[in-house]
């Protein structure tokens, strides 16, 4: 009976409510132990919706898997906005900070392309030009200019 759950909960905040509780009810893991340990697994994201997929084997025994939320939704969680500009090049609806572009790029490091930090951030920023999201008060393509031009090395340089 071993199978596979996919569901989406809030980062830190799973419960052994829906949709997780009734999807691991009739499996023979232990409900609390799974939950507690996607919390521990997901507490980074914070409430942003985060994919979880829960590998059960007939014994009890589990493996949880944490995808990484879309880089749009981390943006605006770090942001603190609810939709993005309709209107990117002209409407900004928020200002990031080099450091939280830098947080942003590392939690999403492992499914981007990037080979470091630097050039995941530069994926990050690519992201807030669509959102009408500027950084340090640049607009994004010219945050970008900078960071190639090397004048951020030193903030994104590798931990």
């Amino acid at each position: 009976m071993a199978g596979t759950i996919e569901v989406l909960v809030p980062g830190g905040q799973a419960n052994p409510g829906p949709p997780l509780g009734p999807e691991l009810g009739p499996t023979p893991v232990d409900v609390q132990a799974v939950v507690q340990e996607i919390n521990d697994q997901t507490e980074a994201f914070d409430g942003t919706e985060v994919p979880v997929t829960v590998d059960y084997e007939d014994d009890g025994s589990f493996e949880i898997d944490v995808g990484v939320p879309p880089t749009a939704a981390l943006i605006k969680d770090e942001a603190g906005f609810e939709t993005g500009s309709g209107e990117p090049q002209e409407d900004f609806v928020a200002d990031l900070s080099v450091d939280q572009v830098k947080t942003i790029a590392e939690q999403k490091h492992p499914d981007l392309l990037a080979y470091d930090t630097k050039n995941a951030a530069k994926e990050v920023v690519g992201t807030c030009a669509s959102m009408g999201v500027t950084i340090e008060g640049d607009d994004a393509r010219e945050f970008k200019e900078k960071v190639d031009s090397g004048e951020y090395d030193d903030v994104l340089a590798e931990a």
